[in-house]
């Protein structure tokens, strides 16, 4: 599984505090390797402040086996229509996920042009968002056909090791 964190999220429990709260990105990346080694899960977690890394890391997620995403693309959640079609290009479950509840926040936060391409959208639940976008991962399965998986159905089948999370 991959967690993927935009921008500024890097600053959380030093910018905004009153939106974010003030537990900081340690802490959250914490809190996610405790999930998984509470769900018996590998989870990667990547982090950027830049939009074509993002979606660099998207694309190498349909390569790597990556079983699901979950994705808090921050500011770029409401304008990156890049973003948003790389997510809809991978065949996997997809979460996006928000710690503060953007629809009680400013007028341009409300709308997501990165969430019509996810399965779910949580916000407003703080870091435990990230949990709950994990369980929600987990609970789907795969459906995913990775590209050796699609290059082995091409030459005529047989079984290829598919990295298990």
């Amino acid at each position: 599984m991959l967690v993927i964190n935009g921008p500024n999220l890097n600053f959380l429990g030093i910018r905004e505090k009153g939106v974010y709260g003030t537990r900081t990105y340690q802490d959250l990346l914490d809190m996610i390797a405790r999930k998984g080694i509470s769900c018996r899960a590998a989870i990667d977690v990547f982090q950027s402040n830049h939009e074509g890394a993002i979606i660099d890391r998207i694309q190498a997620a349909y390569f790597d086996g990556t079983e699901g995403i979950v994705i808090n693309p921050g500011a770029y959640t409401h304008y990156s229509y890049a973003i948003r079609d790389a997510l809809a290009s991978v065949a996997m479950p997809k979460v996006e996920i928000h710690i503060s509840n953007i629809m009680e926040r400013e007028e341009f936060r409300h709308v997501s042009v990165t969430a019509p391409a996810c399965d779910k959208q949580i916000y407003g639940h703080g870091l435990n968002g990230y949990l709950e976008a994990i369980d929600f991962i987990l609970s789907q399965g795969t459906e995913q056909i990775s590209a050796p998986q699609a290059k082995a159905e091409e030459e005529g089948g047989g079984e290829v090791p598919v990295k298990k999370e």
